[in-house]
C-alpha cells in the first residue's frame, strides 16, 4: 500500500514473492515498511518479513512500529540489516539516541512530514513538532541515516518536494534517503544531483511507470555524496 493515497491498493498478496521479482531484476537491497505495525505499533508481520529476508537473501532495511529493544533486538536476531524508528523516536527522543547509539551503523530516523510537520502512527497522527527542528536535535548522534517521507507526495506520482529535501540536507550532516513522490528517472537524477544519498521507490514501479534497471541507471549519476555508501535506490515493499 502506498500511505499517499485515499484508498488502499493491492500489488500481490505473497510480499516474499514480490520482493524476489525485485531482486531479480538486479535489486541489491530491500526498503520494508509495515504498514499494520506503524498504525497499530503491532508485530504481527513480523513472520513475513523474515521470510523476505530467508528468500531474497539481501539485506534488509524494516520500518513500522519498532517501538522498543526488545523489538530491535528480534529483528538483528533474525538478521535484519537496519531499522528505522519512527514514532517512539518522536515521543521518546532520548531512547532513540540510546538505541542508535547501542547499535551503531544500524538505526535510522524515519521521518514522515506533513507541511513541514512530523507525522506518527503510520501518519494518522500529526505532532507539533517540525522537521527542521527535531533534525537539528538529533544531527550529532550515531544514527545511521534519515528516512525522509513528504507524505503530502508519497503514492502521488508527482514528483517529489525537492526543497525540503534540499532544506534537510543543509540541515544535517547525516546521510539522507528521499522517499515519496518518486516517479520518473529525471525524478531520480535530481535528487542525486542535491547530495542525497538514495531514494525508496514504490508505487512507480509496481505500476510499470519506471523500470528498475532504469533506476538504476538513474542512481548511478551521483547518489551517495553526502556520506553514504549505498548509493542504489531502493524497492519499497509495504
Amino acid at each position: 500500500m502506498e500511505g499517499g493515497c485515499p484508498t488502499e491498493t493491492v500489488y500481490g498478496h505473497d510480499p516474499a514473492d514480490m520482493a524476489l521479482r525485485w531482486v531479480s531484476d538486479g535489486a541489491t537491497q530491500i526498503h520494508v515498511v509495515d504498514i499494520d505495525g506503524a498504525r497499530r505499533g503491532t508485530s504481527d508481520n513480523f513472520e513475513s518479513i523474515c521470510q523476505i529476508a530467508v528468500e531474497t537473501q539481501v539485506p534488509l532495511q524494516v520500518g513500522g512500529g519498532i517501538r522498543d529493544e526488545k523489538r530491535i533486538e528480534k529483528y538483528l536476531n533474525a538478521g535484519i540489516e537496519r531499522l528505522v524508528l519512527g514514532t517512539r523516536a518522536l515521543r521518546e527522543p532520548e531512547w532513540a539516541i540510546e538505541m542508535a547509539e547501542k547499535y551503531p551503523n544500524v538505526i535510522l530516523l524515519g521521518l514522515d512530514s506533513r507541511a513541514g510537520m512530523l507525522a506518527t502512527d503510520g501518519w494518522l497522527e500529526t505532532t507539533n513538532i517540525s522537521l527542521k527542528e527535531f533534525a537539528e536535535e538529533m544531527k550529532s548522534h550515531p544514527f545511521a541515516g534519515i528516512i525522509f517521507t513528504d507524505i503530502e507526495k508519497d503514492g502521488m506520482l508527482a514528483g517529489p518536494n525537492f526543497i525540503a529535501k534540499q532544506q534537510l540536507l543543509e540541515t544535517v550532516d547525516v546521510p539522507v534517503i528521499a522517499s515519496g513522490g518518486v516517479a520518473t528517472v529525471d525524478d531520480i537524477q535530481h535528487l542525486a544531483s542535491l547530495g542525497l544519498d538514495g531514494c525508496i521507490i514504490g508505487r512507480a514501479l509496481y505500476e510499470g511507470r519506471l523500470t528498475f534497471q532504469d533506476a538504476l541507471v538513474a542512481a548511478s549519476s551521483g547518489f551517495g555524496s553526502h556520506g553514504s555508501n549505498r548509493p542504489e535506490p531502493g524497492v519499497s515493499t509495504t
